[in-house]
């Protein structure tokens, strides 16, 4: 018996805590409506990336559709960042969540005909992420209001587990799907998952802020304010967007499955997939994160494994152990993940909750899209072996410059840094 009580004990420290999925139903309700959609997201992710280099055999024009998505994403999270501080977040949800199903049945339409139009393709899917981008702020300011602080780290544990696992999922399905129904399947199943982000938000009670901000550009400027006010903030932004930039090379995988492992489709959704499943292996023995109390340094540390699996994942010519590099990669991601939404969730009060998460997202969320385009650009030009490793390496010295001149980021202590900020603003 005292070995099986260790044994639950050790796996109550590693093993994820659902407790906040049992507690909360309205974050509950959002999480199970978010799950759902991101499986969708990532099947068009994958299938819109595959139609594109399969009409233009390029790994540039691969690349555009994220800097096409660039603008319209950022945008619509800065302006859904103060709307959700000041309005109920459900309404939001449940325009934006149809504003994309639309988008996302266009783009099915456009691949299904005998000659798709690829400027439709790409205007479609910066209409998608510039709602998207308007979509997410409110469904993480929503997820998150009701949970008690205490709770905060297990609630984003579990938020990014669901992430992850929705891009495991959709990804290995995207190959599969896309390989025995085609592309326009992928995009209608797409569709088809953003009713669970509208119903969820049918669903639960009102979700107006504490503190309600009136919606403008001084709402959205005092967001700003915010962020500039507190380094440890800007570490974090940084410290992704060095790793997001520079680290996720996605829009090469099409061009590394067919031409560098000579593989077909389903090559292409193992190199989307296994990021997901390393990500997923990582949140789900992820119980020891809440007990870390130096979030910084930790980021710090995974990012240079991550950049190093990068670099050697560009170097390596069989498929098998480039997939295990990925699935590092993606286990550090969400690790990192973890104790960067640890240090922001601790350093926001709730009436700034939706334009600080816009502002994550918009730095953030459009890091993978910059670093997509920038992989592309340095691939064309070079090689894409070269863009790849190149990545990995930058990322190691990125991560290097960001502790070096953000040390309250990196020296962030959880549960004592509210105090050092305001004694020693940046």
């Amino acid at each position: 018996m005292t070995k099986l009580a260790n044994a639950r004990r050790v796996a109550a420290r590693v093993v994820v805590d659902i407790s906040p999925l049992r507690k909360y139903r309205d974050y509950r309700r959002l999480w199970v409506g978010a799950t759902i959609s991101a499986l969708g997201n990532q099947l068009s992710i994958v299938a819109l990336a595959f139609e594109v280099y399969r009409l233009t055999r390029s790994d540039f024009d691969v690349g555009l559709i994220s800097l096409v998505e660039l603008v319209p994403c950022f945008i619509g999270c800065i302006l859904g960042g103060g709307i959700a501080d000041a309005m109920d977040r459900r309404k939001v949800l449940i325009v934006t969540g149809t504003v994309m199903a639309v988008a996302s049945a266009g783009m099915a339409l456009d691949v299904g005909r005998p000659h798709p139009s690829l400027v439709l393709l790409y205007a479609l899917a910066g209409v998608a992420a510039g709602f998207q981008g308007a979509n997410n702020p409110a469904q993480t300011a929503g997820m998150l209001s009701g949970v008690e602080q205490a709770d905060i780290v297990k609630a984003n544990v579990l938020r990014q587990l669901s992430n992850q696992s929705s891009v495991v999922a959709g990804a290995a399905l995207g190959g599969l799907v896309i390989a025995w129904s085609g592309v326009a399947t992928a995009l209608w199943a797409n569709t088809l998952s953003f009713g669970a982000v509208v119903g969820a938000a049918i669903a639960v009670g009102a979700q107006r802020p504490l503190g309600v901000t009136r919606f403008g550009w001084r709402s959205i400027n005092e967001g700003f304010s915010f962020l500039r006010e507190r380094q440890a903030l800007r570490g974090v932004f940084i410290a992704d967007l060095n790793v997001t930039i520079f680290g996720w090379p996605t829009s090469l995988f099409p061009a590394l499955a067919l031409t560098h492992f000579h593989g077909g489709a389903r090559a292409v959704g193992l190199l989307y997939a296994t990021p997901g499943i390393g990500a997923c292996i990582g949140g789900g023995l992820s119980g020891w994160a809440h007990r870390v109390y130096r979030p910084g340094i930790a980021i710090c540390i995974g990012s240079s494994v991550w950049g190093l699996a990068i670099a050697l994942f560009g170097v390596v010519p069989w498929l098998p152990l480039a997939l295990g590099l990925l699935g590092l990669a993606g286990a550090l991601d969400t690790v990192c993940t973890v104790f960067r939404t640890a240090i922001i969730q601790h350093e926001l009060p709730d009436r700034m909750r939706g334009r600080l998460s816009s502002l994550q997202m918009a730095l953030m969320g459009n890091g993978p899209r910059v670093g997509n385009t920038e992989a592309g650009l340095v691939a064309a030009a070079t090689s894409t072996q070269f863009s790849v490793i190149s990545g990995g390496i930058a990322t190691i010295v990125g991560i290097a410059v960001v502790a070096r001149w953000t040390p309250q980021f990196f020296q962030f202590r959880v549960g004592a840094q509210a105090a050092v900020v305001k004694e020693a603003p940046a």
